[in-house]
């Protein structure tokens, strides 16, 4: 699991991200609400985790320009105070999740096992894009007319219905669509992606998959 991590304390910032990747987590840090920002609407992450008070752009207004831009990716907030006012404005923001300051390690990991298990509980059974319309639970791919898909071929059209625009690195969607396969090689995610490249002309898709072999693919409007 990919996390985003929002602090600009640079010291509490390397201590978190050092205890996360021990656990397993993939940890990007942030050191600026900017910073977060961009990494938040060019990358694909499970969770991510924002201080309030940061330079440059304050946590409450990066989380919700991430919402502004249809990204529902669980947030956890930080904050150094205590106060309700604070609280309620970072939930009101789009977060869905808060910790004060200090706070145990043990706490914020299990908010974390929380939120990701929470969304992926939440995840819709139908993803739309343009006049494209994936049904997970039946594993059928719907435009002009239907199509039934595979199940790693479901689960990588749900991957990329999910992050419509943004740009997923080949072992980003390796990790997503095959995590019970450490071993599994950069050319599998190709061999798929032109599964679905076919399946999509075959219902007519006005969307399409954009990106080469080894590389990020995106998932875009025509």
């Amino acid at each position: 699991m990919r996390i985003l991590l929002a602090e600009d304390e640079k010291e509490l910032s390397r201590a978190l991200c050092a205890v996360l990747q021990h656990q397993g987590y993939e940890t990007d840090a942030a050191y600026n609400g900017e910073a977060a920002l961009e990494l938040a609407l060019s990358r694909s992450y499970d969770c991510m985790v924002f201080d309030i008070m940061m330079p440059k752009l304050d946590g409450v207004t990066a989380v919700r320009r991430i919402r502004d831009s249809g990204i529902v990716t669980p947030v956890i907030m930080l904050t150094a105070k205590a106060e309700v006012d604070d609280r309620v404005e970072g939930l009101d923001a789009g977060a869905d999740d808060y910790l004060t300051k200090p706070f145990a390690m043990k706490e914020l990991l299990a908010r974390l096992r929380s939120m990701t298990r929470r969304s992926k509980a939440f995840t819709p059974t139908r993803l739309s894009l343009g006049s494209v319309t994936l049904n997970t639970e039946e594993q059928e791919l719907i435009g002009s007319n239907s199509i039934r898909l595979a199940k790693k071929e479901t689960k990588l059209m749900e991957t990329l219905l999910l992050n419509p625009g943004r740009a997923l690195s080949t072992r980003d969607l390796l990790t997503r669509v095959w995590p019970d396969e450490p071993d599994a090689e950069d050319g599998l995610v190709w061999i798929y992606i032109s599964y679905l490249r076919q399946k999509l002309a075959a219902i007519g898709a006005d969307v399409e998959i954009v990106g080469e072999k080894g590389q990020s693919f995106t998932l875009l409007k025509k």
